[in-house]
């Protein structure tokens, strides 16, 4: 199973070995550890949950969840797989090794929260002229509808809340694993800001 939760670093560049620079955002691999195991006999489908970093303290229903794997983590997300190998089994922990350097990849976080925002920012519109009969309010929307129907259709694009919402960038590639530093390496932008958790899933996973 090709799949890891991390948090994110920071960006830098790499020289590959026929000299072309290439942008990488790094990515904190702590071990994960294998929280629970679904199967499709019991919970209805297969999929394997695993746990990131330490809690201080967990409540007492993450506690009994936890018992069997001896684990306190921090964060926990659930994988989707296609069948469950004995390697999977609760306690087991998890490693960078599983990902190689080309592996392709889908990248999953949190962006960058904008707050409330105008409809040029949000939306690209352009403004309104600001001379010959320009009224001065120039990156106001304009009209939002005609008399029929007398509603506004749902999706209409206007102003609001932008950003902070989950992003998946799919097809990227891992260019750098280092297990004793604890760093994976991904081609590219990643969405979140620093110290953010990202979610990295294999294509084959």
């Amino acid at each position: 199973m090709k799949a890891f939760i991390t948090r994110k670093v920071g960006m830098t560049s790499i020289i590959s070995d026929d000299g072309v620079v290439q942008a990488v955002t790094l990515l904190s691999a702590t071990p994960n550890v294998i929280t629970q195991v679904k199967t499709a006999d019991v919970d209805g489908y297969m999929a394997v949950q695993l746990g990131f970093e330490t809690a201080k303290r967990v409540n007492k229903a993450q506690a009994g969840h936890l018992k069997a794997s001896g684990a306190t983590p921090k964060i926990m997300n659930e994988f989707r797989v296609e069948e469950i190998t004995e390697d999977l089994q609760v306690g087991t922990t998890i490693n960078p090794e599983v990902f190689s350097i080309g592996d392709v990849v889908h990248v999953t976080g949190t962006s960058k929260g904008k707050g409330w925002a105008g409809t040029i920012k949000r939306h690209n519109f352009q403004r309104q002229r600001k001379t010959h009969g320009g009224k001065g309010n120039t990156r106001a929307p304009g009209s939002i509808g005609s008399m029929y129907p007398q509603k506004i259709f749902k999706g209409k694009r206007m102003a609001g809340q932008m950003g902070d919402e989950q992003v998946t960038v799919r097809n990227l590639k891992i260019a750098l694993v280092d297990s004793e530093l604890g760093v994976i390496g991904v081609t590219g932008a990643v969405p979140g800001p620093r110290k953010g958790i990202v979610l990295i899933r294999g294509v084959e996973s």
